[in-house]
């Protein structure tokens, strides 16, 4: 797994780029007794923590997610976000942070979900709308193409476009919104909806 962090900007643990240089971690090795110690700051008690539950967040990913890179990603975003939490002294039990990084892995997969229905919703709301329907004899609207599309927009265009088709918000809420005046939003929509029309024309 190490791998997968190599690209991680400085300041996240040293663990995340490869094994440590080890130090004794002595005494009573259970987790909580470990997440004590990672809260002092010893890293080497945070290594060997993350080893422990780094195959367990992924097994969760698994279960949940049913996809490898998915699941992957889980391990990262739980465990960075919960050792961070767990020294900056956010944890208010450690000998209970096992329980915290479980508790984590639910919140991160619920979210995703949502944030997965969501999206499935506005595409299937307002995707006539972006694209003309497609004649009988051909296939319906690739939503994942238009998700791909949709999230390749610079965020300015791509906020003009979710503010007007999902939240349905007139050019000058959006302007006020955004910064800008009602009538550069109407530009800015014109071509954000040109660029995802011919991004959809285009092969997924």
């Amino acid at each position: 797994m190490a791998h997968r962090y190599t690209s991680l900007p400085k300041g996240r643990p040293r663990y995340a780029f490869g094994a440590l240089q080890q130090e004794e971690v002595g005494g009573d090795t259970s987790d909580g007794a470990l997440a004590r110690r990672v809260a002092e700051g010893n890293t080497a008690a945070e290594s060997e923590l993350y080893r422990r539950l780094a195959p367990r967040v992924r097994l969760y990913g698994l279960r949940h997610l049913r996809d490898a890179a998915a699941a992957d990603d889980l391990v990262q975003d739980v465990l960075l976000m919960a050792f961070e939490t767990l020294r900056d002294g956010g944890v208010r039990d450690p000998e209970r942070f096992t329980s915290f990084v479980l508790g984590s892995c639910r919140r991160f997969v619920a979210d995703l979900r949502r944030g997965t229905a969501r999206r499935r919703g506005l595409l299937e709301r307002f995707g006539s709308v972006l694209a003309p329907p497609p004649p009988a004899e051909e296939a319906p609207m690739d939503l994942d193409h238009l998700a791909r599309c949709l999230e390749g927009l610079p965020e300015r265009d791509r906020s003009v476009i979710v503010l007007t088709f999902y939240a349905e918000a007139a050019s000058e809420e959006i302007g006020s919104e955004l910064g800008l005046k009602p009538g550069n939003v109407r530009v800015v929509r014109h071509r954000a909806l040109a660029r995802l029309r011919a991004c959809l024309e285009a092969e997924p």
